[in-house]
Order: C-alpha cells, then sequence, then structure tokens
C-alpha cells in the first residue's frame, strides 16, 4: 500500500521578520528557555520558513505586526490580534507575542488558513479570516 505523505506546513516569512525572530531566539534569556515546547515550536516554524523580501510577500500571509481576524472553528467566535515580539505583547490592548502558542501557530500563514495549537483541555482551530493591515509591516527593532 501506497501511504501519502502528509503535507508539510507553508510558511512565509519577511527577511527582517525571519532576523529579527532568529536573534530572539538567540538572546541569553530564550536559550535560557530553550526546552519550552514555544520555543521549540518557533524555531521549528523558522526552519521550514519560505524567506522573502519584505516588498515580495503576499498582502494575505501573517507578518509580525499585521492586524489578523480568526474566527474559531468550532465556536464561530471573532477575535482581532495584532501580532508582535514578546516585548510588545499587551492581551487587553489585543497585542499577541509570537511566543504564545497561537502567535506561533499563525506565524506565516494565509487567509484561509486553519491553524491548529494545543490547549490543557485539547486542541483549539481557528481559521484565518482576514489579514487587517499588511501595510502595518514597518521594520521594528526587538
Amino acid at each position: 500500500m501506497i501511504q501519502k505523505k502528509k503535507p508539510t506546513k507553508h510558511i512565509i516569512l519577511t527577511d527582517g521578520d525571519y532576523r529579527r525572530l532568529v536573534a530572539l531566539l538567540n538572546d541569553s534569556f530564550a536559550l535560557a528557555l530553550s526546552q519550552k515546547p514555544y520555543l521549540k515550536d518557533l524555531r521549528g516554524e523558522l526552519d521550514i520558513a519560505e524567506i522573502v523580501e519584505s516588498g515580495k510577500i503576499p498582502r494575505d500571509v501573517v507578518t509580525m505586526h499585521s492586524i489578523v481576524r480568526l474566527r474559531d472553528v468550532s465556536s464561530h467566535e471573532v477575535d482581532v490580534f495584532t501580532l508582535v515580539f514578546p516585548r510588545e505583547a499587551n492581551i487587553i490592548e489585543g497585542k499577541l507575542s509570537v511566543l504564545a502558542p497561537i502567535g506561533t501557530a499563525i506565524l506565516g500563514q494565509r487567509v484561509g488558513d486553519v491553524v491548529t495549537w494545543p490547549v490543557p483541555s485539547g486542541n483549539v482551530k481557528v481559521e484565518i479570516e482576514e489579514v487587517l493591515a499588511p501595510d502595518s509591516r514597518l521594520e521594528t527593532t526587538l
């Protein structure tokens, strides 16, 4: 019997986001926490990512500082977040850290993609409905 390979997740990152995320993971604090699952997940994402110039990334791809509308597949609840670096994170303001499981899950994904990440009660699945502010992909520092 021939078994089909499971399709690999396709992640697209800007060259600038890639450099900043690698620097974040190489930070001494991150190295101390390197066995944490969320850091391993992000490292895995960076390892398989397609890297493109900032000006050439498709407008429907979630990049750092994108504002993203997500719909929970089960409850149909909609949330809007801005994907940010850890120092900028503030969930009350809707600023979601890329190191949060959902942040890592949506990074580099496209409108229409359904992403899953583990929570204590099982898994959460959301569909990326819209990247609301693709022009917010400004070069920023960590």
